[in-house]
């Protein structure tokens, strides 16, 4: 199977009750996107977002798993990781359970994750957000005021957020295309009864 076919992916057989839940599902995220999509880019809004706990963890196990790469690379890490792990986790889905609807969830959760990432980028040139150790990044490490500032981009760090936010949304919009088109697919190939294994 080619790459792109892998990614429209679709079983000879499609179990009624998977592909309700699975439409369900989808309507779900596409209806929990406009809140993320709208938060205030300047509060750091999307930090009260269910979501933010969970990609938190993949950002600090990044700055952990990078230490042996040297100061840059640890403090980059956690943006990294943060990206990483539902990138990661897409292409598990799609690679080894051939499941693309689940891999475009993934693909949505890297958008999310962008998501949350841009109001710190934003804040990086006045630094107002309260970071993990209670304080602003005028008082302690902030990871996007090292960055920026060791490129030389600090100045430009609100356009840089507002870009993050803006990349966020369309990767969102992207996977919920992409999970959209291959319910569609698979509509076409709903059983009868129910199917044990979709293959």
């Amino acid at each position: 199977m080619s790459r792109f076919a892998a990614l429209l992916h679709v079983p000879e057989r499609v179990d009624p009750l998977r592909w309700w839940l699975r439409l369900a599902l989808w309507l779900g995220f596409a209806a929990w996107s406009l809140p993320l999509v709208r938060a205030d880019i300047r509060s750091g809004e999307i930090a009260s977002s269910f979501l933010h706990g969970p990609l938190l963890l993949f950002h600090e196990a990044g700055h952990v798993l990078m230490l042996p790469l040297g100061e840059w690379m640890t403090v980059f890490g956690g943006t990294l990781g943060q990206l990483a792990m539902p990138l990661a986790m897409a292409g598990v889905l799609l690679s080894k359970n051939r499941d693309p609807f689940g891999a475009s969830l993934g693909l949505w959760l890297t958008g999310v994750s962008l998501l949350t990432i841009a109001p710190y980028a934003y804040d990086a040139l006045h630094p107002q957000l309260i970071l993990l150790g209670g304080h602003t990044g005028d008082d302690g490490p902030h990871d996007w005021i090292y960055l920026l500032s060791s490129l030389g981009l600090l100045p430009r760090a609100q356009g840089i957020g507002r870009t993050v936010h803006f990349a966020g949304a369309a990767v969102m919009l992207l996977s919920l295309a992409w999970g959209a088109g291959v319910l569609w697919l698979q509509r076409a190939r709903i059983s009868d009864g129910e199917v044990l294994r979709e293959e």
